[in-house]
This record gives C-alpha cells, sequence and structure tokens, in this order.
C-alpha cells in the first residue's frame, strides 16, 4: 500500500486502536486543555508500547509509547487516537518523533481539529514515506474528545445540562426540598460527569436556595473542575459553600468595585458580559470558557437558568436523570420555557443514551437541530 492510499483496516487494527482508546480514557478528567489521547506501538498483534497524555504540559501520548517501545519501534504501526501533532507547544512535534523512531505505519483515529496541526501531522509523516491511514473508530475517538473538538472548531465549549426529575418533570418541591430525588448510584454517576468536565456551572438562584459546593465528591478526581456562577447583579454571599478556596468564575451585568473586591478575596474573578437586558449574555460567557481552554461545561442550575440556555440555543446535550416517583403539579419543574399553542414549537430531542442506574433512568440527549 503506497502512503498516501486508502485505509483498509483489519480486525487487528481495530482491537489495537480500541485499546489506545481505551489508554486515552484514563485521561478523561486530567488532560484539560490539552484533548485526550492514547496511542500503541505494536508489531503485528505483538504490542511494543503503549502510553496515554495525563495533563497539559506532561509527555504526550505517543512519546510515552515510543519510551516504552525504544528500538522495536522500528518498523511497528502506532495506533493514535489523535492525529499526531505537527507543532512546537509546551511539547515538540509527536509526529517528528514517531519519523525518527522508523515506524512503518501511523494509524490515528481522528483528525486534530487544532488548526495549528489540522492534517499537518499527517502530511509530515507521509512525507517521510511512512504509511499514514486515518478514520478508524472516528466516532468513538470524537465522542471521546467532543469538547475539544467544539473548541477548536466553534471557539465554545460542548454544553452538558444535567437535571434530576420525577418521572412528572419535577425538580424539586414548590418548598425547594429536592435531596434526594434519584438514589445514590444517579448522583454517583452525575459526580462521574461533573469529573470530567472541565467547569461546573450554576446560577445565582441555585446558589441562594440550595448553597452547593460544586465540586466533585462522590468518584474519585484528581483535578477539581473550574466553579462559573452566572450572577448578574453580584449577589453571591461570601459565605457560600462554593468558596472553598479553589478558583470560581462569576459572570456578571454590573461593574460594582466594592463587590468584586470582596469576591477576590475568596479566590472569584469577575468577568463582565452585560447584555442589552442587564442580565449575562450567556453566548458571550462560553465563548469566554472557550478561550481560557474550558473543553466541557456541566451545568447544574435551577429552571430560570436552564430554560434561558435552551432558549439561547446554549446546550449541546440534555444529561437527565428520571426517578419512579410522582411528586404533582406545584412541584418545580426542570425549564423555564414559553407557553406554546402548537407542537410545533417543542424542542425536539434525539436521545442516543439510556441506562439503568438503581432504580432511576438515564437519559443522553441531544438538540435536533433538524
Amino acid at each position: 500500500m503506497a502512503p498516501n492510499s486508502p485505509a483498509s483496516f483489519s480486525a487487528t487494527d481495530h482491537r489495537l486502536m480500541a485499546r489506545a482508546l481505551q489508554l486515552a480514557e484514563r485521561g478523561l478528567t486530567t488532560t484539560t486543555p490539552n484533548p485526550r489521547v492514547g496511542c500503541v506501538i505494536a508489531h503485528g498483534e505483538s504490542i511494543v508500547g503503549e502510553g496515554w497524555h495525563q495533563r497539559a504540559g506532561e509527555p504526550h501520548a505517543e512519546v510515552i509509547a515510543l519510551r516504552q517501545a525504544g528500538d522495536r519501534a522500528r518498523g511497528a504501526t502506532a495506533y493514535v487516537t489523535l492525529e499526531p501533532c505537527a507543532h512546537h507547544g509546551r511539547t515538540p512535534p509527536c509526529a517528528d518523533a514517531l519519523v525518527a523512531a522508523g515506524v512503518a505505519r501511523v494509524v490515528s483515529a481522528l483528525s486534530d481539529p487544532n488548526p495549528k496541526v489540522s492534517g499537518r501531522g499527517t502530511q509530515r509523516i507521509r512525507d517521510a514515506g511512512i504509511i499514514a491511514d486515518e478514520g478508524l473508530m472516528r466516532a468513538e475517538a470524537e465522542s471521546l474528545n467532543i469538547g475539544f473538538i467544539s473548541r477548536m472548531t466553534r471557539g465554545r465549549p460542548w454544553v452538558r445540562l444535567k437535571v434530576a426529575t420525577t418521572l412528572d418533570g419535577k425538580t424539586a418541591l414548590n418548598n425547594g426540598v429536592s435531596q434526594w430525588i434519584t438514589g445514590p448510584q444517579a448522583r454517583a454517576d452525575g459526580h462521574a460527569w461533573r469529573a470530567r468536565a472541565c467547569a461546573v456551572l450554576t446560577g445565582f438562584g441555585t446558589v441562594r436556595e440550595d448553597n452547593p459546593q460544586l465540586n466533585v465528591r462522590a468518584v474519585p478526581c484528581e483535578r477539581q473542575p473550574l466553579k462559573v456562577v452566572v450572577d448578574s447583579r453580584l449577589e453571591t454571599p461570601l459565605d457560600a459553600r462554593l468558596f472553598d478556596g479553589s478558583p470560581v468564575l462569576i459572570a456578571a451585568a454590573i461593574d460594582d468595585a466594592d463587590k468584586i473586591s470582596a469576591l477576590a478575596g475568596k479566590n472569584a474573578e469577575v468577568v463582565l458580559l452585560p447584555n442589552t437586558h442587564g442580565k449575562v449574555e450567556l453566548a458571550d460567557l462560553f465563548q469566554e470558557l472557550g478561550r481560557r481552554g474550558i473543553n466541557e461545561v456541566h451545568v447544574e442550575a435551577g429552571f430560570k437558568l436552564n430554560g434561558s440556555l435552551l432558549r439561547e440555543d446554549c446546550v449541546d446535550e440534555l444529561l437527565i436523570y428520571q426517578a419512579p416517583m410522582l411528586v404533582g403539579d406545584a412541584a418545580k419543574g426542570a425549564f423555564n420555557l414559553e407557553e406554546l399553542v402548537s407542537l410545533d414549537g417543542a424542542k425536539r430531542l434525539e436521545v442516543f443514551d439510556r441506562r439503568i442506574l438503581g432504580d432511576d433512568l438515564r437519559i443522553r440527549a441531544r438538540i435536533s437541530r433538524d
């Protein structure tokens, strides 16, 4: 097969790329703002080196795998979940390292959406006379790095909105009681999604009513996500539990020097993003988070902010936990949306995953764009 010929992937190729994806997933909660990448180097079915990227500034997956393989990398095939980089960042280009090691073939799952790379790594490998194939298990690689892809292609993170509801769509009683609608397995799963996110976002209303910590507690997590609060009038109390010494970003619409100074003492930074209605311009907030290297945002907010995010087309994915209970019409709903007179105006969802967690049902869905 010539270096630029169409790829034909074998069962062994699939098995080894699946292993590379498993390795990449080990960096699920630690690689931000970098992508999650795994690499396997093999002769046929025999693996001689493997690695995954763990943290920004540390060696990339290819470098770790090449170190493990040593001289055995010569003539081998390298399976990488993302196109090898071709630019100098905090580390040297991985494409050059693969060429220098003398590999015979490089198989990547996904072209790098980073415009600094975007085909250059693959081309550099091909220019060295090495076979470079692309597209093996692309969908799995895209899912693993959906936030990184979003930031590189849209300039904003992937936004995942989480709600826990009863079967009649309620998130809390009218008096505010909501603990606990879902069971321990569903709550732990929610914390796992927090852990993989780069930021957890809520609104001032939720801070006022629930006083959440906004951190990851129910599952192991080496790196806590950034806490983000949408608080137009800077009303977040200084004794809120989310102020535990870790960084907090508050999106506001008013410039109040005294409040901003007091919040700075709590390790909170205020970013001013007002719209013409005196509220926070949500689309601008997510662009700002993208500029800060945030790949995935996990939203746990109240029905007002949830509704605003949906109305302003800021939500990419819904993470819905449904508990087998009914609490009646007087309880609080999940989304503050305008009344419809026709179902033609309903927001349609594309459900792509359903799972039972204890007694609860978890649904993952995306907003239909058709």
